[in-house]
């Protein structure tokens, strides 16, 4: 995570993409690496990555534009045991310049899906392609068709302080 902060001192735009087990205690969202071995509350801390670490890397870059995406808004495995537990991830304001994704709203679950990828990224990069989509569009994009192929049961949300347009394929 730090050798990616220090690469964003080069400029450019910043991007994370995450997509797996997450949870959220007491407000602070956590990456489960694979291979964790989480068995109590405390072992989170230890052993799984606080979002905000990555958000204050990235804020630290001299890029114009950093974009977060997190597919992993899924129920905690670990919840019975854990206290400050809640179900999906907590909502994040977005630094300046950044938009923070995530495959659906705060305190939600999100649905894996069929094939290779969840709903959410599937959609995501049948969109990004998409020559000429800008930024906000192509979330709202998502955001649409996520929500009609859940029937309604997950809505991804963004928060974001993003200035200006970005297209991931002009």
């Amino acid at each position: 995570i730090e050798e990616f902060g220090r690469s964003l001192q080069q400029g450019g735009v910043g991007l994370f993409y995450y997509a797996g087990h997450a949870v959220q205690i007491d407000g602070v969202n956590y990456l489960v690496p694979v291979g964790a071995r989480i068995v109590k509350e405390g072992d989170t801390k230890h052993q799984a990555v606080d979002v905000g670490l990555v958000l204050t890397e990235m804020e630290g870059g001299r890029n114009r534009l950093n974009v977060v995406i997190l597919d992993s808004c899924r129920d905690n495995p670990y919840a019975s045991g854990f206290r400050g537990s809640s179900s999906g991830l907590a909502r994040m304001d977005a630094p300046s310049g950044t938009l923070i994704a995530y495959a659906t709203g705060p305190g939600k679950t999100a649905a894996d899906g069929k094939g290779r990828n969840a709903v959410y990224t599937g959609s995501l990069l049948k969109n990004m392609d998409t020559p000429g989509l800008e930024l906000g569009q192509m979330f709202k994009k998502v955001r649409s068709e996520v929500a009609k192929d859940t029937g309604g049961k997950q809505t991804p949300w963004e928060s974001t302080s993003v200035m200006g347009d970005f297209f991931f394929t002009p």
